[in-house]
């Protein structure tokens, strides 16, 4: 076994020598300063860049789509098709009008706090924009690509790097944790009903940023690919991997003091001409051990608009039940609303806390993009509101604060990172300093070792085995407890860490 074991190795290694041989002559040949640049960035970090203003921050959603190599369009891949048995249906009313959000906000009582513009403090010393703004897309035609692959199994069918941002769908896992402060209010909060309403503001502000995203999609992990975030500004740990790749399955885990969050999420989709539906498959986890709670809700369905033409847009529809596991003292639904034609107040959500004898004992409402209150309409509180967007945020492919900072690299975080972090992914690196011709080649590259790997496994009739989480008794992914010891001692760069890139 450990020569098998060895000679796998053996193989991998050799497979990666072979494309970096290629992929160096290729990239010399039409581009003269990439080789050079990948050289040089093994001794340096990227250049904090700081200006005058450092904004906050709004918390993200899951909307990725068309993956390069699983793309979402094809009505014929098992894998990336709903069943009919699998659809979300929705029966949501309408009954929410803008003037339940145009509350004056000098006239609330303030029972439950606001969490809004905390967390980063104005003398943050992180980057305020990325090294080069997002590419023009303009002249891309998806209908072109579709058109040309018509009888094709499009699941195979690469698009372009431009379609993407320049960050990875774990880093999108992260963005869920921008208002984490949610959280710390929650832990500190006796009264279990208002627990719940912190609970319910934070699973809407994962939503929050989205709205400015959805003219480009994330990339996709490859097997083994790993990320890590340590905000101690914020209090938690955060770390996440890509465990399967069919299924894709991405699966991340944070602490802080005050709570645990772990999720594992894959995707189900249908492509509807025009439009595309995301239906995220997995349960979101919170525990409060000051409490002993353990709280637990799904994700609702995402659609990307005007997939083929015009403006892009984003909306979010379903209810998401929150449920406390260790005590039924009370439940939250909330119902984000969709948006009707003859409605112009899109984006809205009405919630409720519910005891456990049906007595509705708190009121939610707002908009997942802006604020969620508590209350009526005459007498509300904000529990939540969403920072300010960056300046020229237009030009940064929509990332708030938060997502700007995802993909920094300086060197003290460098040397304590696996060679398997996505901020070490060359195809993402380059898209983000605007190299667009030279994060296509790698981007290609980075998929043919992936291709490559697999069937490596294949052959030798192997399972990948994901390294820092396991499947627990329900089939969910969950920490296996090593990530952030194996970090500490004896640190990842003295480990043996597989070679994706």
């Amino acid at each position: 076994a450990i020569a098998q074991n060895t000679d796998l190795k053996d193989r991998l290694r050799r497979i990666h020598a072979e494309s970096k041989i290629i992929d160096s002559a290729s990239n010399a040949k039409s581009s003269p300063d990439l080789v050079k640049e990948n050289s040089r960035e093994e001794g340096r970090g990227l250049v904090h860049q700081v200006s005058n203003e450092s904004r906050l921050s709004i918390a993200d959603s899951l909307t990725e789509f068309f993956d390069a190599q699983e793309v979402l369009l094809s009505a014929s891949s098992s894998e990336n098709e709903v069943s009919d048995d699998d659809s979300y249906v929705s029966d949501i009313s309408d009954n929410v009008s803008e003037d339940n959000l145009s509350n004056d906000m000098e006239n609330e009582r303030q029972t439950l706090d606001c969490i809004s513009e905390s967390g980063i403090g104005c003398n943050s010393k992180r980057r305020t924009c990325l090294p080069a703004p997002c590419p023009n897309t303009s002249n891309i035609s998806l209908w072109n690509i579709l058109r040309n692959n018509i009888g094709k199994d499009l699941s195979k069918v690469a698009m372009p790097v431009e379609l993407n941002e320049p960050l990875n769908t774990l880093q999108r896992l992260c963005e869920e944790l921008e208002y984490s402060e949610l959280l710390d209010k929650a832990a500190h909060t006796p009264n279990p009903f208002e627990r719940m309403v912190y609970i319910a503001a934070f699973a809407v502000s994962a939503y929050a940023s989205s709205y400015y995203r959805a003219g480009s999609k994330p990339f996709n992990p490859v097997l083994g690919e790993t990320y890590e975030c340590v905000r101690e500004d914020k209090g938690f740990q955060f770390f996440a991997e890509q465990v399967s790749h069919h299924p894709p399955i991405s699966a991340c885990h944070a602490e802080s003091v005050n709570f645990a969050f772990w999720q594992d999420v894959r995707w189900k989709n249908k492509f509807w001409g025009k439009s595309m539906e995301i239906v995220p498959v997995g349960t979101t986890h919170v525990t409060l051990p000051a409490f002993k709670d353990h709280f637990a809700w799904n994700k609702v369905t995402s659609c990307i608009h005007n997939i083929l033409s015009g403006q892009r847009w984003i909306e979010h529809y379903g209810e998401i039940i929150i449920k406390n596991l260790n005590d039924d003292t009370c439940h939250c639904k909330l119902t984000f609303i969709k948006a009707k034609y003859w409605n112009p107040n899109a984006h809205e959500i009405e919630g409720s806390v519910v005891d456990k004898s049906g007595k509705v004992v708190h009121r939610l409402f707002g908009k997942w993009h802006e604020s969620l209150y508590c209350g009526t309409t005459s007498s509300s509180n904000c529990i939540w509101r969403a920072n300010p967007m960056p300046k020229d945020y237009e030009q940064w492919y929509g990332f708030t604060q938060f997502a700007l900072e995802l993909n920094e690299l300086d060197p003290q975080t460098r040397s304590l990172l696996p060679s398997t972090d996505t901020r070490f992914r060359p195809d993402q690196r380059f898209l983000e300093e605007g190299n667009i011709e030279g994060a296509e080649m790698q981007k290609q590259r980075i998929e043919q070792l992936q291709r490559e790997r697999r069937k490596v496994l294949e052959e030798n009739n192997l399972e990948h085995q994901p390294r820092f989480f396991r499947k627990s008794s329900d089939d969910s992914w969950v920490s296996n407890g090593t990530y952030m010891d194996l970090r500490k001692e004896p640190g990842f760069s003295k480990l043996d860490n597989p070679v994706l890139w």
